[in-house]
């Protein structure tokens, strides 16, 4: 095999996708102003894997467009597979303890480090 020729693939189709059993999204840069520091979603990892033995937090610019508008925010998700959530019958309650969590991190990211919008500004 030729290794000159060899491309990788950089986008790519999903087809099939799980749904995480709880999906909680935050949006961070409405409020904070700025977006989640690498140490900020190591800190809410910490405060949630006591809770889950795993989690995926995903930290994203995320874009809606139209013909009409454009308007783009910085979101944290958080999301706990279904095989690490348990049964279903505790998924509420999980899901209101990470949701505690996460917003009391969303809170002290805010009030520790926010970013005015009048900043960008001058």
């Amino acid at each position: 095999m030729d290794t000159t020729d060899f491309q990788p693939t950089m986008a790519f189709a999903v087809h099939d996708h799980e749904v995480p059993a709880i999906e909680i999204r935050v949006n961070f840069g409405v409020f904070a102003g700025r977006h989640a520091t690498l140490a900020e979603i190591d800190r809410l990892s910490a405060w949630l894997l006591d809770e889950v033995g795993e989690v995926s937090i995903i930290s994203e610019e995320r874009h809606e467009i139209d013909a009409h508008v454009e308007a783009s925010v910085h979101q944290v998700r958080i999301e706990v597979s279904r095989d690490r959530a348990g049964a279903p019958a505790g998924h509420a309650a999980l899901e209101a303890r990470i949701l505690e969590r996460t917003e009391y991190w969303a809170r002290l990211c805010v009030s520790e480090r926010h970013a005015e919008i009048s900043d960008d500004l001058s």
